[in-house]
Formats: structure tokens, sequence, C-alpha cells
């Protein structure tokens, strides 16, 4: 069976944040693993609060994902997120998540793996004096 006639994999999770920031970490995954589609990018741009949860429940009940990557700890996305795990025990949710968080999950890594993956990625290579 070629990669074309594979079936393809339902979503493993939803990220979201400001504006185009889902797309652009997403258009990044793609170019360097192709995995995109394990992903399911949602944007908060236009949306108030209730908005935000309302959307995020729909995508959750659409895709079957239960688990959510947001871009930052106290954004209207997270706060959105952790209203819904608060009732719904069985999602998880990731706040400030980066490039190397999402490569790890992707690549095969459960959750905790990925997260401390993008901790480590986190380096000052210099830092210029009088910084």
């Amino acid at each position: 069976m070629s990669e074309s006639d594979a079936p393809a994999l339902a979503p493993k999770a939803i990220l979201a944040g400001h504006g185009a920031f889902a797309e652009g970490a997403l258009s990044a995954v793609a170019q360097i693993t192709g995995l995109q589609d394990r992903f399911i990018a949602f944007s908060n741009m236009g949306l108030g609060p209730g908005e935000i949860e309302a959307r995020l429940r729909e995508t959750l009940d659409a895709s079957g994902a239960r688990l959510i990557f947001t871009d930052l700890p106290a954004g209207s996305c997270t706060i959105a997120a952790r209203r819904i795990a608060k009732d719904r025990p069985d999602v998880v949710v990731v706040t400030g998540v980066a490039l190397p968080t999402l490569l790890s999950f992707v690549c095969g890594s459960d959750v905790q793996a990925a997260v401390e993956q993008g901790r480590k990625a986190l380096t000052v290579l210099e830092v210029p004096r009088g910084a």
C-alpha cells in the first residue's frame, strides 16, 4: 500500500492560539515532518471568550482529539481549554507550546516527553554584554 492509499489518521490534538499562530506552527511541522494532519489549527481571531470555548468544544467533539496545545499560559485559548478540561477529565491542556514540543509529539513522544523536549530546546546561545 502506498502512502497515498493509507487511511488518513485522525487528528491527535488541537493547536490553539492567537492570530495565525497555529497555522504558522503547523506550516513548520508540515515542512519538517509532513505530519501536520495530526493537528487541527484553531485561532481565536475575532472570537469572544464564550465563542472560543464553544468552538473548542465543537472541535473536540467533531475530531475525537483529547489534547489541546495553546500558545500562552494565561491567554484566552488556554482559559477556554482549562474550563473544558475541568468538565472533561479526558482532555489534557499543554500551554506555552513551541515548535520543538509539537515536533516531538507528532514524531511519537507522549505528552510529558514532548513537553520536556520543548523545555530542553530553550537555550540562550550568547548573551551580549550589558544585556
